[in-house]
């Protein structure tokens, strides 16, 4: 498998170390997270899932870990939007340059108003984050995700 992906050579050009992690994704998984998590053998905490929503022509990219649920509500007063939905994949897919299940928030290729990373990740040595496909994640330190997509941490995330 190739480990060359948009969102890799992003954090390669900004200088920030990162791990691989590749996985067996056969496409049978619709709950991608909960699957690489499994498949890697990772605290569900500490796996990520990355989720796009927008309000009229603003998008943002949100970071939670798969054990959570994205709380819309505070995602948008965090971006300043008077309310926010989920993108539809399809829409996150266009946007992003990569298929959903391998959507990172790293290396896109129309970059989202914001990015916002769930402060139950803060302080954690390393997360993992899709690495721009199915099977590959990048491990790496929360702050380095912020640094990386000029993004927040923000209180986003509800258990499920």
């Amino acid at each position: 498998m190739s480990t060359m992906t948009p969102a890799t050579a992003a954090l390669k050009k900004a200088g920030i170390s990162y791990r691989l992690y590749e996985y067996d994704a056969d496409g049978q998984h619709h709950d991608f997270g909960h699957h690489a998590a499994e498949e890697l053998g990772r605290d569900q905490a500490e796996v990520c899932k990355t989720l796009l929503i927008h309000h009229e022509k603003s998008s943002v990219t949100t970071v939670v870990p798969v054990n959570c649920k994205l709380n819309l509500k505070r995602a948008a007063k965090i971006a300043g939007l008077k309310n926010a939905e989920m993108m539809e994949p399809a829409a996150a897919e266009r946007a992003t340059g990569y298929v959903v299940g391998g959507i990172s928030p790293l290396g896109q290729k129309r970059r989202t108003q914001l990015t916002i990373v769930d402060a139950s990740l803060q302080g954690k040595k390393e997360i993992l984050v899709s690495g721009g496909k199915r099977g590959l994640s990048v491990g790496l330190a929360p702050d380095d995700l912020i640094k990386a997509t000029g993004g927040v941490f923000g209180d986003i995330a509800d258990p499920e």
